[in-house]
């Protein structure tokens, strides 16, 4: 490191304006005490790129002390990092992502935190400064990564309670919890989590329901062992990995596919606002996403649409110009493209409304999206934990 100007102090000016508790936490906890020597940085609208101390010890910290998340593993540990190439399975988030969620969560000193993921430990460590190390539980499903999790935490110094399994199941011996603090995509949440906090207890979360657009959940916990709460902002994380979805199929691995037509644009679905993605992953429990590349016919636009759960469930819709229907290959007898259009014309129907405007409850018989209010459940989107 070569610069005079302190890093924590430069990344703070990059991220903005932040809680002083949060900016605080983030000068007292190094983040470079969390980060191995060989890494990939992910900058936006960048090209990954492999980080590596002992190669090029001014980029590495450039990295480390940027707004960028920095990929720690690589398909669950079975990929060397420094190939550069495969599911990305773990990471230090982004500093100014992890800010927006402390933000959300909003800890006081004393405040009791779960927190699933504990990933490098460095968010672990910042609540450890904002609430106190004995009131932090932090549960990591990776053997590997908790182990160097802890190896940094102690280094910071911090000794939160740490515990590998799987943290769907949470830690009643540790609760009530004042606050649950998730760091890894969800697509439904675990009424274990609400059952363990107290009435007034806050959750956060990368809610990710993978209809192309994931969003911040914020919920509240009630004296009735209910929780409600909203969509503040967005976000993507990687996924709980007993939530990961099906792996996806590509059409030439499969001869059991019907040749159907729709007058939708693909691209109608494909370019759909946030609010529309929102409802349509509600009522139908699909998932989404699209590519631009071109085939051996020329110019063309696919939106893939699956259902997470049957690998025997999904199509295609593909987009070409000049085109006044356009093809849809579906494998099995579900029709889920026809259930996509069909939620989307619904929520045209309601009058277009955004993200905002929606919330989720999360109660013994599962989670809830709503329109509103909580008493305007969309129709169709109730699933189980």
């Amino acid at each position: 490191m070569t610069s005079a100007v302190d890093p924590a102090e430069a990344l703070l000016q990059e991220i903005g304006p932040l809680d002083k508790r949060i900016a605080d936490a983030m000068r007292a906890v190094p983040r470079h005490l969390f980060i191995p020597s060989v890494a990939l940085t992910c900058p936006p609208d960048e090209p990954v790129r492999i980080i590596d101390r002992e190669a090029d010890p001014e980029d590495w910290w450039d990295a480390v002390y940027s707004d960028n998340s920095i990929v720690t593993q690589l398909d669950d540990g079975a990929t060397d990092i420094r190939t550069g190439s495969g599911d990305y399975t773990s990471s230090c988030s982004a500093p100014g992502i992890v800010a927006m969620f402390l933000e959300l969560l909003d800890p006081e000193p004393g405040t009791r935190v779960l927190e699933i993921g504990t990933g490098t430990g460095w968010t672990a460590a910042l609540l450890c400064h904002m609430v106190g190390e004995t009131n932090v539980t932090s549960i990591e499903v990776d053997p590997v990564v908790a182990e160097q999790a802890a190896k940094n935490l102690s280094e910071a110094p911090f000794q939160p309670h740490l515990i590998v399994g799987d943290g769907a199941e949470g830690c009643a011996a540790r609760g009530p919890f004042d606050r649950v603090h998730i760091t890894c995509g969800i697509r439904t949440v675990p009424y274990t989590w609400i059952t363990q906090a107290r009435p007034g207890a806050v959750l956060v979360a990368p809610y990710s329901p993978r209809f192309q657009t994931d969003f911040q959940l914020r919920l509240v916990v009630t004296p009735s062992g209910v929780a409600h709460g909203r969509f503040p902002d967005f976000a993507s994380y990687m996924m709980m990995r007993s939530q990961r979805s099906v792996p996806a199929r590509q059409l030439h691995e499969t001869e059991n596919k019907h040749h159907l037509t729709t007058r939708v644009d693909p691209r109608t679905i494909v370019c759909a606002p946030a609010g529309a993605d929102l409802a349509i992953g509600a009522m139908t429990g699909l998932t989404a996403h699209d590519s631009d590349n071109p085939d051996e016919d020329g110019e063309c636009h696919r939106i893939w649409v699956s259902d997470p759960r049957d690998p025997e469930s999904w199509a295609v819709a593909i987009w070409r110009p000049d085109s006044e229907e356009y093809q849809v290959f579906q494998v099995g007898d579900r029709p889920v493209w026809e259930e996509v259009t069909d939620a989307y014309f619904r929520w045209v129907g309601w009058g277009e409304p955004g993200y905002d405007r929606f919330g989720m409850t999360v109660g013994p018989d599962g989670q809830r999206i709503w329109l509103d209010r909580p008493e305007h459940p969309l129709t169709g989107c109730l699933s189980g934990n």
